[in-house]
């Protein structure tokens, strides 16, 4: 038996040591997994879109349930009350997921405004409820040029600023105009054969984590914090 080091500092009846039973679903849930698919241009031929088109194909022949989001008329921040309707889609889809998918054209060297400020709608708390933290997340940007990696790399910074566990693979589809046929679907390709490790990947961890997200997202800080107002709210003076 290892040793127990001396913490003056911790809360022990706050302090958890995590274990693999708290780890296993009890009651896995019955419905697919929900994945929400955001895009990142407004363009009538977008290849944002049309790689989430395609991605979405790919979900659900992989036994999830998705829904994509169109940005077309979404105020940019701050421009709108948050009871706007489009706002209102988007809240509401956020919640709805267990996971999403964020596809990006790079455009000056940086995701578009376009995909910022759907992100950007979403906040990182609505009353008791977090709609992203311990959601799973894919990313994936379209270039007009040679391979790049920087919409990708900044939407993963925002994932973990979203607390959300963005998995390891990603996708991003270099002269995209060249990727996809007249009718928009994409061509046979090493880019498609990333796009389908992707999604799988994707599946993958949602179906691992979905049951215990609020587990695997629970803090010690928070529990501290909780039981700190607690106390205030017991202690109170009567009026």
């Amino acid at each position: 038996m290892l040793p127990i080091p001396d913490l003056p500092h911790l809360r022990p009846e706050l302090f958890q040591v995590p274990t693999s039973e708290q780890l296993t679903a009890r009651m896995p849930p019955a419905h697919s997994p929900r994945i929400l698919l955001l895009y990142g241009s407004l363009r009538e031929r977008s290849f944002s879109r049309l790689l989430t088109e395609e991605a979405a194909r790919l979900l659900q022949a992989l036994g999830a349930e998705t829904r994509i989001y169109n940005p077309a008329g979404l105020p940019q921040p701050d421009g709108e009350p948050d009871t706007h309707h489009k706002v209102q889609e988007l809240r509401s889809a956020a919640q709805w997921a267990e996971g999403m998918v964020w596809t990006s054209p790079e455009r000056h060297g940086a995701m578009t405004g376009i995909m910022k400020s759907q992100i950007d709608w979403i906040p990182l708390a609505v009353g008791a409820v977090r709609p992203t933290q311990g959601k799973t997340l894919a990313v994936m940007q379209v270039s007009g040029g040679s391979q790049s990696f920087n919409a990708v790399n900044q939407m993963r910074v925002l994932g973990r600023w979203m607390r959300m566990i963005t998995i390891p693979n990603q996708a991003s589809v270099a002269k995209a105009f060249q990727e996809f046929d007249e009718a928009g679907r994409m061509r046979d390709s090493a880019f498609y054969d990333r796009l389908v490790d992707v999604m799988e990947e994707l599946m993958k961890f949602t179906l691992l984590t979905r049951c215990v997200s609020s587990y695997l997202t629970q803090r010690y800080s928070e529990r501290k914090e909780s039981a700190q107002e607690l106390s205030r709210r017991v202690n109170q003076p009567k009026i």
